[in-house]
């Protein structure tokens, strides 16, 4: 098994299960790699102390840099909650370390569970193709199925630790894991990764148009209300998401872009819509300003 990865400096995210300590075991033995192993606790098991442990002799082991942080998140703390904490503390690690980006076991098992689960919450059009390679996260694992990761663990004889809670079929995710997706057979799982291949080129495509679209307002921080309002209403809303994530608003979801696209066209001007703890919009006759909170 082969790791498509260029030389350079890399933070690994290593949590202990059977995907990272593989993907850990084939990036350790590259003369060409600079390797940084990283591993966060979210503190939501009694267990998570004895998984940083086994990591950090992991790296000892290869002879690696150890860095882990603590969350303190609890039992009841989401599935969100825990992938932000962990997604920050690693972009935190790739800072500090001056690494070119954060490396992640997610495998082809992943990418179509994901795409599954996107389906059934309704996430859009960003929901099939969610799970890829964004510029600082790189997943080269992707096109290998999670059997041949188990695979690879037995014949290299590696050691990993088992989350008790991926068992729990309660959870959508593992439900979807250990009930749906092993139904599909090889034709039907080519299949899916098909339909997601083809949704992210086509998510690419119109990403790229409505940034185009963006860039002929007159202010990064302005639209132009007539024009706004004078989208279909699928495409407006579109336009909006894309313009938050262009200014670094990503925690929204579908409630709030419907609600915000509707006030956009309908309010009178001089009103203020919330977006999120640092923003607003202003809605003024001719214009729709993004501007920051007032304290």
């Amino acid at each position: 098994m082969d790791v498509n990865i260029m030389p350079g400096k890399y933070v690994v995210a290593v949590s202990g299960g059977v995907d990272s300590v593989v993907l850990l075991d084939l990036l350790a033995g590259r003369a060409e790699l600079r390797l940084v192993v990283a591993h966060f606790d979210h503190g939501m098991r009694a267990e998570s102390c004895a998984d940083r442990l086994f990591v950090q002799n992991l790296a000892q082991k290869y002879n690696l840099p150890f860095v882990f942080d603590e969350g303190n998140l609890g039992a009841k703390a989401s599935e969100a909650t825990g992938r932000a904490g962990r997604y920050k503390f690693l972009r935190q690690v790739m800072r500090a370390a001056d690494a070119q980006s954060i490396v992640t076991a997610h495998h082809e098992d992943d990418l179509l569970e994901t795409a599954i689960l996107n389906l059934l919450r309704g996430t859009g059009r960003k929901g099939l193709s969610s799970l890829k390679n964004p510029g600082e996260i790189y997943r080269p694992l992707l096109d290998t199925p999670k059997q041949a990761l188990a695979e690879y663990a037995k014949t290299h004889h590696l050691e990993w630790r088992e989350d008790a809670t991926n068992a729990d079929i309660t959870y959508l995710r593992n439900y979807i894991r250990h009930k749906i997706l092993p139904r599909f057979d090889a034709g039907a799982r080519q299949n899916l990764r098909g339909l997601v291949d083809a949704a992210h080129r086509a998510n690419t495509e119109i990403d790229t148009l409505l940034t185009n679209q963006l860039h002929v307002q007159t202010s990064r921080l302005v639209l132009d209300r007539q024009w706004f309002a004078m989208l279909p209403h699928a495409v407006a809303k579109e336009m909006l998401a894309a313009w938050l994530r262009s200014h670094g608003i990503r925690n929204f979801d579908k409630k709030l872009i419907e609600r915000v696209t509707a006030a956009a066209k309908t309010f009178a001007p001089r009103k203020r819509i919330d977006i999120d703890a640092a923003h607003v919009l202003r809605v003024e006759k001719t214009r729709l300003a993004l501007a920051p909170r007032e304290r």
